[in-house]
């Protein structure tokens, strides 16, 4: 196998390890404060130290995970009001990107754009929330690059990363899928007729209906949890 073979699969490995620890994570099956032992995790998900050190890095920054001086790793404690707080500037700097991808986006970049909203109904269909996540971060991606503006692209793609954890999670809320490509719908129509402000505000609107749903989906984790320590 060839060294960027090799490379490859290794970042396909943490990938998946860094999406089951956060599900782990997200279903309150490690709860805040508990420690994230490397060799552990590594038994447990048959992999060497390398990739659980790594998506545990990966984890740090999105907020899930924190790692204390001679203590480790550890499931974070992460404020409802600070995750507002990191949605509410994700959706301003999502809606500006897509504003500015109303102005700036080629013709071939709005028809791209399209097909790939198009190509998502797939997953809409099959009801596949990690089909569609995987394309959903491509959708977002590409509105990124169509905004032609560097310094933005990269504070969005960063905070991004931060929230990816509980953006994908809301794809596993009951009719989210369906929604989700309807708001997207709004989205790529106001980008390919240029219009910036309905784009804006689409956008806008998206992203507070995603912090919505994970907000659901939380709660409803907590209350199975409650219910089966009762």
């Amino acid at each position: 196998m060839s060294e960027a073979q090799l490379s490859d699969l290794a970042h396909t490995r943490t990938d998946r390890l860094v999406r089951d620890l956060s599900d782990a994570i997200m279903s309150g099956e490690f709860e805040p404060g508990d420690r994230l032992d490397e060799h552990s995790l590594a038994d447990r998900f048959g992999v060497s130290r390398t990739p659980v050190r790594e998506a545990l890095r990966q984890l740090a920054t999105s907020g899930l995970v924190e790692v204390r001086p001679r203590r480790g790793a550890v499931v974070a404690s992460l404020t409802a009001d600070r995750l507002a707080e990191l949605f509410g500037a994700m959706a301003e700097l999502e809606a500006t990107c897509s504003r500015l991808s109303a102005i700036g986006m080629s013709p071939v970049e709005r028809r791209r754009l399209e097909a790939h909203h198009e190509s998502m109904s797939a997953f809409v269909t099959e009801n596949d929330p990690e089909g569609f996540a995987a394309a959903n971060l491509t959708f977002h991606t590409m509105i990124y690059a169509g905004a032609h503006n560097g310094p933005l692209a990269e504070m969005a793609a960063g905070l991004r990363q931060r929230l990816l954890p509980y953006r994908r999670a809301q794809f596993h809320t009951p009719g989210r899928l369906p929604r989700s490509h309807a708001e997207h719908g709004a989205v790529v129509e106001a980008i390919v007729a240029a219009d910036a402000a309905a784009a804006h505000a689409a956008m806008l609107r998206h992203v507070s209906l995603v912090e919505d749903s994970f907000e659901r989906l939380a709660a409803a984790f907590t209350r199975s949890k409650a219910s089966k320590t009762a």
